[in-house]
């Protein structure tokens, strides 16, 4: 008895990590890798729908959708799903040109590095500012 709960608690622990876990952004390249020949590259934009909101990262695929006050939210797993109602910082960021705190649902997002994290802006005309500044 003891044994099955010890394992059931590690496996557990190890879902709740991975949503957590730096190395999920890693992990998703490696795996994005394979999913299209036109894998995007720094300061391209991408789908709003592709971008795990809770990692800030782009997934290459298809995203859990999260509704939230009327809004429409993604995460990569049922733990981000969990998270977006409960977490502001999952559901806004702040445009690196304006400062202004944004809402991911209806920001402009592009890949700001080679690990496929992601930035979010308000208005187009921040993020050309932002990519034509690097």
């Amino acid at each position: 008895m003891k044994n099955l709960a010890f394992g059931i608690m590690a496996v557990l622990a190890v879902f709740l990590y991975s949503c957590n876990s730096p190395e999920t952004n890693k992990n998703a390249a490696v795996v994005n890798a394979g999913v299209t020949n036109n894998q995007p590259k720094t300061g391209d934009l991408v789908p709003n729908d592709e971008v795990c909101m809770v990692n800030n990262a782009y997934m290459g695929k298809k995203q859990l959708e999260v509704k939230h006050d009327g809004k429409t939210y993604y995460g990569c797993c049922e733990n981000c799903k969990l998270r977006i109602p409960q977490e502001e910082n999952a559901r806004m960021a702040y445009d690196p040109i304006s400062h202004q705190l944004i809402d991911k649902a209806t920001a402009i997002i592009a890949i700001s590095d080679k690990n496929d994290n992601v930035v979010y802006f308000e208005n187009k005309a921040n993020y050309e500012a932002f990519f034509n500044n690097k």
